[in-house]
């Protein structure tokens, strides 16, 4: 059956997998989750190069594994975590679409928009779902799925992460991922668990990939992620962070620097007529 809801979509589940060098069990448990949580992570990059053109990129499930699947580009949330949501169905998983809030600076929760895409993932013999999150561009953001759970510390993959619930009006709880950084917790985003549909997510994908206000039609926002450390090219800054959590940063000098440093470092290969550094 999970096959032919990958074909019916085209979706290739085994192009996915060996895109992101997935060779483990594909059955639907929480080691799966876990492991082909990071391994994406690890191999897919988050870039927002259609954005700084301000045109809004495909949430087609073909055009996504032309994107990031068989070229060497990335994507940013909606494209990440809708590709993975068809990766989870076709292993099996059930699963919801989240609208979060990124809050991250925020001095209210209700201040911020809902534009960003999350998934709550249902897992068999699990007591709750899994939060799960591949798109999240920010250091804080989770490297493996994590029960949702309050209260509880979660070691994922060496980062640090936590869920709590916030006070708020509505009838729904509204939960709020933390990450441990810098001797002390830091709101990431928050939801609510109902669900929210493609329809949904082309309209706010539309919204932030082409509005002259969006912080992604602004400046080049790309990142990777390793093992051993977290890149991120934002604007002319590099900053690299290693996993003894040590920051090193400096100044891009031209558009001919940044092209190199997308294909050396992320693995991206820029759209001609692309301009990076603006």
């Amino acid at each position: 059956m999970a096959e032919d809801i990958a074909d019916t979509v085209g979706f290739d589940l085994d192009a996915y997998l060996e895109r992101i060098g997935w060779e483990g069990e594909r059955r639907a448990d929480a080691a799966t989750l876990r492991g082909v949580h990071l391994a994406h992570m690890r191999a897919i990059p988050f870039e927002n190069l259609d954005a700084l053109r301000r045109t809004a990129p495909s949430l087609d499930p073909a055009d996504l594994m032309a994107k990031l699947v068989r070229s060497r580009r990335g994507g940013y949330c909606y494209e990440h975590n809708t590709l993975f949501s068809l990766a989870l169905e076709a292993l099996g998983f059930r699963l919801t679409r989240l609208a979060a809030r990124v809050v991250v600076g925020a001095d209210r929760v209700e201040s911020r928009p809902r534009t960003h895409m999350a998934l709550l993932v249902d897992v068999p013999g699990e007591p709750g779902p899994y939060l799960a999150d591949v798109g999240f561009g920010a250091l804080g953001a989770l490297l493996e799925a994590v029960p949702l759970t309050a209260g509880v510390e979660f070691r994922d993959a060496g980062r640090r992460h936590r869920l709590a619930h916030l006070p708020h009006r509505g009838p729904l709880e509204l939960w709020v991922l933390q990450a441990y950084a810098e001797g002390g917790w830091e709101n990431q985003y928050a939801f609510t668990p109902e669900p929210f549909e493609t329809p949904d997510f082309e309209v706010i994908n539309w919204h932030i990939a082409t509005n002259p206000r969006s912080p992604f039609t602004q400046r080049l926002y790309v990142q990777s992620v390793s093992s051993a450390r977290h890149l991120l090219l934002h604007g002319r800054l590099l900053t690299e962070t290693p996993a003894d959590g040590s920051v090193r940063k400096r100044e891009v000098t031209d558009e001919a620097e940044a092209r190199r440093l997308l294909d050396e470092e992320f693995g991206i290969v820029a759209p001609e007529g692309t301009v990076l550094l603006g």
